[in-house]
């Protein structure tokens, strides 16, 4: 008995572009595709949650909040390139108006050291933060639990994969760019 892979149907966001030689990656890019949206969408609306009673608050939307998180990640101040090498993101100027858009809302601050600024996390982007770890734990991470099927080590694995296949699109990229 084979795997019936080849006859049955695929599913793909844009059929013109299954190859004959790496279908499966069609498969992939859609589920990156609906993923990314999923999760873009669960952390705005958590963070907008979390901000309910902010009443100065700004509308965050997904790099925003991701460099927030980024800023908070262990503690430490961070600099532009090193928010944008972590997020991957290669349009500093993306992530510099981010940063803008938090220093307006103190959700963080910026400290002047020579020619760089280091940014953290202020009290208010703490507490922010904390009721979206909250909201975050009600809302998803419990109900993750509740599947109770997930093998830890398989999300681990995918995670790794993910991170690869993530090499692969920046080559490409990279590739794409001397054409």
């Amino acid at each position: 008995m084979g795997t019936g892979n080849k006859d049955q149907q695929r599913i793909v966001s844009s059929a013109h572009l299954v190859s004959d030689k790496a279908a499966e990656l069609s498969e992939v890019e859609y589920g990156l595709i609906v993923a990314s949206n999923a999760f873009g969408l669960w952390m705005v609306r958590g963070t907008a949650a979390a901000a309910a009673d902010f009443p100065e608050m700004v509308d965050l939307g997904v790099i925003d909040i991701l460099s927030l998180h980024s800023v908070n990640h262990r503690g430490r101040p961070k600099k532009l390139a090193d928010i944008c090498f972590k997020l991957n993101v290669g349009d500093t100027h993306v992530v510099n108006y981010a940063l803008k858009k938090l220093l307006r809302a103190g959700l963080i601050s910026g400290e002047k050291q020579g020619k760089e600024v280091l940014y953290s996390t202020t009290d208010h982007g703490q507490e922010l933060i904390q009721r979206y770890r909250k909201i975050r734990e009600a809302c998803l991470v419990d109900a993750f639990s509740a599947l109770g099927e997930v093998d830890a080590d398989s999300l681990s694995e995918l995670a790794r994969q993910l991170r690869v296949l993530s090499g692969l699109y920046d080559q490409a990229a990279r590739s794409a760019t001397n054409l």
